[in-house]
């Protein structure tokens, strides 16, 4: 039986509402007729804003709540930000289709008053706003010098206390900027030998109800492959590692002819100690490459500072 309607569970952030709004306009122009609606709403990552992201942990915190509205068959579909969703999803829930990759990198934003500076050339102690600890972990690394902040909120209320002078810069996803109309506030995209990207930085990720093969059928239309299977490597290295959204675990992915090649980092909170490495195979291979990777990072100590991290940030019961 043909799909008629289609319900899309979203968070209610402005950028969410953008990639949720793209999504929707692109599946009604796969299937006209097809009816689409959208239920937005908060989740724990978007109410907590006054603690940092690695204390109050990361098991679908951005996610749990869009997927108790399919659980419940309240909605068909949820839309994230990749890096957002946990490796391992509820019973009962899929990842079904994972969009084409905007560019992945970092990128530094300064203040207004600032503009000629890069990350080389930040004077010492300047004030870097960051939530996240795998950015934090690989500048420290890089730029001890530096004085790092945590900074929550959404972009545009980031970019105010940037402004507002409260920070001299900031670290933010290209392509999230570059959705909300901001592509223009970066001023240094940060290579990758300095900072790997999250898992799944860049990508939208569709995940639906396992067994409705009408609704997945409906968003394969979005599928991009070469994405799908960068991202799936990266995944799976993470996976592996049982590592969150919320680590210092850094990734980038490429191709080389037929052959998949993924970067993958693990960092301590300080900097101190970073551990890179690469594996490569078919791209076809891509969640084996994954693993192979991970494994390679553990032998080399990468689980002992995972362990540490989570004994620092766990958070509270």
């Amino acid at each position: 039986m043909a799909l008629t309607e289609l319900r899309i569970a979203s968070r209610r952030s402005q950028l969410a509402m953008v990639q949720t709004n793209w999504v929707k306009a692109e599946l009604e122009k796969a299937h006209p007729g097809l009816k689409i609606t959208v239920e937005a709403m908060a989740t724990q990552g978007d109410k907590i804003l006054d603690v940092a992201l690695a204390k109050i942990g990361d098991k679908g915190l951005f996610t749990k709540e869009l997927e108790a509205q399919m659980l419940v068959d309240r909605a068909d579909i949820a839309v994230h930000s990749l890096k957002d969703l946990p490796t391992n999803l509820p019973e009962g829930l899929m990842l079904g289709c994972i969009t084409e990759r905007e560019d992945p990198a970092d990128a530094l934003v300064v203040n207004a008053k600032n503009k000629p500076y890069k990350l080389d050339t930040l004077p010492e102690g300047s004030v870097v706003g960051t939530s996240s600890l795998r950015r934090l972990a690989q500048l420290r690394h890089h730029y001890p010098h530096l004085i790092f902040k945590d900074v929550r909120g959404n972009v545009i209320t980031r970019l105010e206390k940037l402004d507002s002078g409260d920070y001299d810069c900031l670290i933010l996803a290209a392509a999230g900027l570059g959705r909300l109309g901001f592509g223009d506030r970066i001023h240094q995209l940060i290579p990758g030998d300095i900072s790997l990207h999250a898992v799944g930085q860049g990508a939208l990720g569709i995940e639906c109800v396992e067994g409705k093969h009408e609704v997945l059928e409906a968003i394969k239309v979005l599928e991009h492959t070469p994405t799908s299977q960068r991202c799936l490597a990266e995944r799976a290295f993470l996976r592996e590692l049982e590592g969150g959204c919320q680590v210092p675990i850094g990734v980038n992915t490429r191709f080389e002819g037929d052959q998949l090649v993924l970067t993958g980092m693990v960092a301590s909170l300080d900097g101190k100690r970073l551990i890179r490495d690469q594996a490569s195979g078919a791209a076809s291979d891509a969640e084996a490459i994954g693993i192979s990777l991970a494994n390679t990072l553990k032998s080399q100590g990468a689980g002992e500072i995972l362990k540490e991290i989570f004994d620092t940030v766990r958070p509270e019961a």
